[in-house]
């Protein structure tokens, strides 16, 4: 029987944050060390430089309160933090290849009507460790690319739940009006005009 495969960085990373979206609580480090690993499949030696790395890329916000620090994350944040650390990667690898066409530019002119010069070497060296730059720069675009679907589902409850709370505002509005109209008399437009409502005002789409 094949070794279990253990799980990626990034899948520990989308499972850390699934604890914070489902739970929509704060924890302390010692909350995650005890909760990753019995629900999410994340090792206890792990748990730590997994949580540091999604507060480093901003995915989650910490707090030190006294001796102790606190974690926390909302969708809407770790969403926009993932859409800005892809446009940064984006502008990283657009500023890699220009260096990269340079480089090999560089390369070309230097080779013609000589052999291995030191100047070559020297630029064949830096061109190969850009390739590797560039490598690892599309993996982590890729990475940033294949959205969260945990944040995307989060963000999509969050929308159901405040277009239902517009809604019962809206009834409110609505039974005060007819309420107002009945008692004394007024028409819509000094209703309106005396609680401040918009002509427009209605149900959302």
């Amino acid at each position: 029987m094949s070794k279990k495969k253990g799980l990626s960085l990034e899948e520990k990373r989308s499972r850390m944050m699934e604890i914070f979206f489902e739970t929509k609580d704060v924890f302390q480090l010692k909350d995650i060390e005890k909760i990753a690993p019995k629900t999410k499949g994340i090792t206890p030696m792990s748990v730590k430089e997994v949580l540091q790395s999604l507060v480093d890329d901003n995915m989650v916000d910490s707090e030190r309160v006294g001796t102790s620090n606190y974690y926390w994350a909302f969708p809407s944040k770790a969403l926009h933090a993932r859409k800005h650390k892809l446009e940064e990667l984006e502008k990283q690898r657009s500023d890699a290849k220009q260096r990269k066409v340079s480089l090999q530019q560089a390369v070309e002119k230097a080779k013609v009507g000589r052999q291995d010069t030191k100047d070559r070497a020297s630029l064949l060296k830096e061109l190969n460790a850009l390739k590797e730059e560039q490598a690892k720069l599309q993996s982590d675009i890729q990475k940033y690319k294949d959205c969260d679907p945990v944040v995307i589902e989060e963000m999509r409850k969050s929308n159901i739940t405040a277009k239902e709370a517009v809604s019962r505002w809206t009834d409110n509005v609505f039974a005060i009006k007819s309420w107002a109209k009945r008692k004394f008399s007024f028409d819509d437009s000094r209703i309106d005009k005396a609680f401040g409502i918009p002509e427009d005002f209605d149900y959302l789409d």
